[in-house]
């Protein structure tokens, strides 16, 4: 027993007989409260002030809904900006949703096939972002919304190929950040966002129309 005694004092005055780094293994050796802080202390309270200032995790919530709940996508004819019926609908539907959210901003990305030179398709790419900004902007959306309109003309296609893809005509619109000093989330006050959506989540779909609720007719 002594033996043991004497070997537990002789492993304490050196620091210890093993590995100190865990936060149980000799806590006699460590400073109160290492067990309880293991380097995580704050990031709840850092990533929740992240969150209410619109910096981090929300903007990333709102894109990834963006893209599960409206089409982010319309396709292009070949050499051409006009916006056809089909993408027309698909872009009244991206407006519907950025109304939602005033305090939201966007990019729209415009794209080529590989026909034709770089140099061309990178500004018929920006042409064709420009179309969509500008149908954004008739049905309700400020210009000031619509961060940056940027071309990656044929530089990122979806189906790699020389020919005419139609695929790869395309424009992209994406969740950017948060308009800079807009009252609801200025001072983390992003709360006022969630509880709109919550309400407007409860509201039905459709609505009946020219319905008599009074009563039969006479």
């Amino acid at each position: 027993m002594h033996k043991l005694i004497v070997g537990l004092g002789l492993c304490v005055a050196v620091g210890g007989c093993g590995d100190t780094a865990g936060p149980v293994k000799n806590s006699w050796l460590r400073e109160s409260g290492t067990q309880v802080d293991v380097g995580t202390f704050g990031s709840a309270t850092m990533n929740n002030i992240g969150v209410q200032s619109g910096s981090i995790a929300y903007a990333e919530s709102l894109a990834k809904r963006f893209d599960e709940e409206v089409p982010s996508t319309i396709n292009f004819a070949f050499n051409s900006t006009a916006i056809d019926a089909q993408a027309q609908q698909i872009l009244i539907k991206q407006a519907d949703w950025i109304r939602q959210f005033p305090e939201v901003r966007f990019r729209v990305y415009g794209h080529t096939d590989a026909v034709g030179t770089a140099s061309y398709n990178q500004r018929l790419g920006q042409r064709r972002a420009n179309a969509v900004v500008a149908f954004l902007t008739r049905h309700g959306i400020s210009r000031s919304r619509l961060e940056a309109v940027s071309s990656f003309g044929e530089t990122q296609p979806l189906i790699v190929s020389q020919g005419r893809e139609r695929k790869n005509r395309r424009t992209v619109t994406q969740v950017s950040g948060f308009v800079k000093r807009h009252p609801t989330i200025l001072d983390g006050k992003y709360a006022q966002v969630v509880f709109r959506d919550y309400v407007a989540s409860a509201q039905a779909e459709t609505v009946l129309t020219g319905v008599d609720i009074a009563g039969d007719e006479e």
